[in-house]
């Protein structure tokens, strides 16, 4: 059996390979190796695929290259499965990013495993970890909610379900319906929640917006978006804080800390906006001054 390294034959079985999500450099060189030598190539889209493959140098030759998409997956499912059954390598490329992930891939895995075929990965980029990477949001705990479903009963009962989560919450969105998104969210969640909006990532005109619902919510109004999106919404708080409590821990912390550095203490500690809580501390600085 040859190492995927060398650009030896494959082992029979089914590679999933990650490809770029903007940059044609980000693929892997394992990606590469796996493309250069499978036998049967397969992509979501057929001519993304050629085009990375001439990019980076590799023929196809007379190598099949079969679609594998949301609509033809009865059809094309099977010559796959009958490639494996035969001891041939299979490389299946999704659009952009990692396969499975908001892909058509799925069903083709879980087909192969069920006949017992060996499924293997050559992991590389991924829009979710990507914009979580640079959002500023807490990455020890996220959960994934891909596109939300475009009918309005559906679509609000799945908003309300993740309202609690315990975790950064990713979603993919369309852009022309990310200010929708955003609205729905401020008016489900809150609009103090913390939130980013990641547009193009790895591209040109990478765009990374921060801010809370409500603030995102104004920045989006009106816009005429372009390109893929990431919604990213921080974890719930743990409750509204009583203004009594936060301004009593404003005055203990103005007695041993600067302004800025008290207002950011307290902010942190009741899960608040620090510019709101700095406008509180400035006015409890001038009334202890008077």
């Amino acid at each position: 059996m040859h190492s995927i390294g060398d650009r030896g034959p494959l082992a029979p079985g089914l590679y999933f390979i990650a490809t770029p999500i903007g940059a044609a450099r980000d693929i892997t060189l394992r990606a590469l190796d796996i493309l250069a030598t499978a036998d049967v190539l397969s992509a979501e889209d057929t001519r993304t695929l050629r085009h990375l493959m001439e990019i980076h140098g590799i023929a196809l030759g007379d190598r099949p290259l079969v679609a594998y998409h949301d609509h033809n997956g009865e059809t094309a499912r099977p010559r796959l499965l009958r490639a494996l059954g035969e001891g041939r390598s299979v490389a299946y490329a999704s659009e952009a990013g990692t396969p499975l992930v908001a892909d058509p891939g799925f069903q083709l895995g879980r087909a192969a495993i069920a006949e017992g075929f060996t499924v293997t990965s050559a992991p590389g980029p991924s829009a979710v970890l990507a914009a979580l990477t640079i959002s500023g949001l807490p990455s020890d705990r996220f959960l994934f909610a891909g596109f939300l479903p475009q009918q309005g009963g559906p679509r609000q009962r799945a908003i309300a379900g993740l309202s609690d989560t315990a975790a950064t919450v990713i979603f993919y969105e369309s852009p022309k319906r990310v200010h929708r998104l955003l609205g729905e969210l401020s008016a489900s969640w809150g609009g103090q929640r913390q939130a980013v909006v990641c547009r193009e990532l790895t591209k040109r005109f990478e765009e990374v917006s921060r801010g809370t619902l409500a603030e995102l919510e104004g920045a989006f109004a009106g816009r005429d978006v372009k390109g893929e999106v990431v919604v990213l919404v921080d974890r719930p708080g743990e409750g509204e804080a009583d203004p009594a409590e936060v301004e009593e821990a404003l005055r203990e912390a103005l007695g041993r800390l600067r302004v800025k550095d008290a207002a950011a203490e307290v902010a942190a500690r009741f899960n608040l906006q620090r510019r709101d809580v700095y406008q509180t501390a400035l006015t409890l600085q001038g009334e202890k001054k008077e």
